[in-house]
């Protein structure tokens, strides 16, 4: 504290010795007892510290409950889904996609009062940062990364969806990107056609993945693509993220839409609203109502064989789907382990595996026969 604060005395401490209590002398009403100033020098040293500690970065993500988006409603004044080339039947309800804020990541780091307070709320999750981004990536990568993987699974919904309702829609595996300081790059391009991984023929994106995956993480996997007419054979060396092996790159799949599904979620990115989108889509194209009116939220990933994929920050979508109004959630199968004992009051959940699992679960609902239903 400075001397502007308080007045400095000019004598000896024994002719300031404090009354009762620690009041100030009548000789001197300005003077401060001992006792008095060792509570402001203790008090200014606080603000100090929790300063420094609100500046100090840590090497840590925070996972906090995101909003809840209804997929059969609009954004920004249009439908987040739009049908040309084929009838688009009215729905009700809401089927609502989740997701996750996450505070950290690269360029952007949390500190201790983030971290504590992460610790002590239900809602809220706490990881080392190398568990969910390489130590090499950059923000722009990351952004990169998660607006691809939103692309792709808008395109495997639409095309699962229009699947179901008995069209023929073709397919190819394509590289879509590769990040830099990706183990892929220089070796695989955006546009290579992806013929077979390790001898294996991967006629679609869940081959390919299965394939990769079957791997060791750190070792040299043998890749056949086709590129600009011409095939040849290259070597990758795979990774580890998240305990699954990668080759880091994006896949994209070249569809051929008999209907023109067009999706849009915003800066929304990743990849777990696909089965929502997936559920969105068949609904309208489709006569009836699916939801029967009811709200109904979830995850996962939509995999090209139609199974659903298990995805980061599930306790946050309970939360933000409970938040947000929803009564119901489907939750990917593989993600039930995290479910258990923190599904908020008044949400029911519903395990899912495949779209015919979320299908079924929201017709389900819709008929009032929830009781039926398989749970985590």
């Amino acid at each position: 504290m400075s001397g502007d604060d308080v007045a400095a005395p000019t004598r000896g401490d024994d002719q300031y010795a404090p009354h009762e209590l620690g009041a100030a002398t009548s000789s001197n009403p300005y003077a401060v007892s001992r006792r008095s100033s060792g509570m402001l020098t203790t008090l200014f040293l606080a603000i100090v510290v929790g300063a420094a500690l609100s500046w100090i970065p840590l090497p840590y993500v925070v996972f906090k409950p995101g909003p809840i988006v209804n997929t059969l409603g609009q954004m920004d004044g249009k439908p987040i889904i739009e049908i040309k080339g084929a009838t688009a039947y009215p729905a009700k309800g809401q089927l609502d996609f989740t997701t996750v804020r996450v505070n950290g990541g690269p360029g952007v780091r949390v500190n201790v009062f983030d971290v504590l307070k992460a610790a002590v709320l239900e809602d809220q999750e706490v990881y080392d940062r190398k568990e969910i981004y390489p130590e090499e990536s950059t923000a722009e990568q990351v952004q990169q990364e998660s607006a691809a993987e939103m692309v792709d699974s808008q395109e495997v919904a639409a095309a699962i969806a229009l699947r179901e309702t008995g069209r023929v829609v073709p397919e190819r595996v394509v590289v879509s990107e590769v990040p830099d300081g990706s183990p892929a790059k220089g070796v695989l391009e955006p546009g290579d056609e992806i013929v077979s991984v390790a001898g294996t023929p991967t006629p679609d994106a869940a081959a390919v993945q299965a394939a990769v995956r079957a791997q060791k993480a750190g070792t040299s996997l043998s890749v056949v693509v086709r590129r600009k007419d011409e095939q040849k054979t290259v070597s990758v060396t795979t990774r580890d993220v998240q305990g699954r092996t990668v080759v880091g790159v994006l896949l994209g799949r070249d569809y051929e839409l008999p209907v023109d599904v067009t999706i849009t979620a915003g800066d929304v990115g990743g990849p777990s609203a696909g089965t929502m989108f997936t559920l969105a889509a068949y609904d309208l194209l489709t006569p009836g109502d699916l939801t029967g009116g009811k709200r109904i939220a979830g995850t996962g990933t939509m995999e090209a064989d139609e199974s659903v994929g298990p995805i980061g920050g599930i306790r946050q979508k309970l939360h933000g789907a409970r938040d947000g109004g929803a009564d119901y959630f489907l939750a990917p199968a593989d993600n039930c382990d995290e479910v258990v004992g923190h599904v908020p009051d008044g949400l029911e959940v519903v395990r899912i595996g495949s779209f015919k699992d979320a299908l079924g679960a929201v017709k389900a609902i819709a008929a009032g026969k929830v009781d039926t239903l398989p749970r985590c």
